[in-house]
């Protein structure tokens, strides 16, 4: 199991309309070969509330950066999402854990 990680700066005042585009834009991704889940977590710290931390579980690292990043509906993904984001997210992936307590 892969885990990709993304903290969302969304453009303050636009976080309501983020939510509605990201309510639309869930079902491309979880339709994705490979998709396990997905977790969108608001950050809840003062003065930063239009912070989001988006974690996907995906079966392989290529089902992300090959099949999703690669298809149809991730064009539709970047159209519904992308101009919400002041700056770009960085993605991440992960591997299995380490350690858990």
């Amino acid at each position: 199991m892969i885990l990709e990680s993304a903290l969302l700066d969304v453009l303050p005042g636009r976080e309501d309309e983020f939510l509605a585009a990201f309510a639309q834009a869930r079902p491309l991704i979880a339709a994705q070969e490979g998709f396990r889940s997905l977790r969108l977590r608001r950050c809840l710290d003062q003065g930063r509330t239009s912070r989001f931390l988006l974690q996907v579980e995906w079966e392989t690292l290529e089902n992300h950066t090959e099949g999703f990043r690669r298809s149809a509906e991730y064009q539709q993904w970047r159209a519904l999402l992308h101009h919400f984001y002041e700056p770009f997210p960085e993605v991440e992936h992960y591997g299995e854990p380490l350690l858990e307590a």
